[in-house]
Parts: C-alpha cells; structure tokens; sequence
C-alpha cells in the first residue's frame, strides 16, 4: 500500500425539477454516484501509471456523512463500471466519516449526535465543523511485480 494524494471534491445534490417523475429522480441521483465511481477509477488508473508493475486490489475512498452520497448505489455503480475490464477485481472499500466539530472556547473536538453542534464539556454552542463533509481517495492497496493471479485472465 502506497500513499495517493489525489482528492475528489464533493459533490451538492440538486433539488428536484417541478414535475419530475420520482423514477426521474432516482435515476438523476444515481448518475450522481456513477460520476463519483467513475472518477475513482480515473484516480486508480491515473496513480497506476506514476507506479508500473503494479497491479492495484483495493481501492478505499472516505466519505463524510453530510457528503449526501448513497453508498449502496456507488457501490453498485463501481461494481458496473469495472465489470469485465482490466479491474475487474479492484475492491472498493467505503470508510464513513461522522459529523465532527471543534469548540472554539474550549477547544474539545466532538462528534456531532442528532444535530446537536454544542460542546459536550463547555456548553457552548461556538462549534466549527471540522470533518464530516470530506469525499477523497483514502488509500490504494497494490501487488507488485505480477505476484498475484489478481487481475489475470485465464489462458483456458
């Protein structure tokens, strides 16, 4: 496993057209995640290249809870965009970053519960959010050197 700094932006979900079907709907939130899914896989390919002889087995993307993304449905898009490719294989792990805020009196760093942003140990309601909106490219996990039948096609 190897470090990649590349980040995807988040994304802001766009509030329904007057008249839209809720099949219209679901289908335009959908291409949301398939856009997310896509763009991971162009930071995989585009990070494999800077590493040759490298063969990447999981992909792990973090994504912030107010980051309005469906994990079911990037899951399913991922899983539709690599079939029958040369990443068939590339798993992708989805860490879920909670709310977190930072009490700007005293200090504390605390996960926000039910929507309440004040300080658990001063009270105060002075919080800055901190984490819970992030969408980015965790990590890469690798095989080197084609030590792996991950990826191969069978000669059979």
């Amino acid at each position: 496993m190897f470090p990649v700094e590349t980040g995807l932006a988040p994304s802001v979900g766009k509030a329904a057209n007057a008249g839209e079907t809720r099949q219209a709907a679901s289908l335009r939130e959908f291409m949301h995640e398939m856009g997310i899914a896509n763009s991971v896989l162009e930071a995989v390919r585009t990070e494999m290249a800077l590493h040759p002889r490298t063969y990447p087995c999981k992909v792990g993307v973090r994504i912030g809870e107010m980051a309005a993304i469906d994990q079911d449905a990037l899951r399913f898009c991922f899983e539709a965009i690599i079939q029958e490719t040369d990443l068939a294989s590339l798993e992708l792990g989805i860490e879920v970053c909670p709310r977190r805020h930072r009490c700007q009196v005293c200090g504390r760093e605390f996960v926000v519960r039910n929507y309440d942003s004040r300080c658990p140990q001063c009270a105060s309601l002075e919080t800055t959010c901190i984490s819970g909106d992030e969408l980015e490219l965790a990590y890469l996990e690798v095989e080197e050197d084609g030590s792996s039948a991950v990826g191969a096609k069978s000669t059979q």
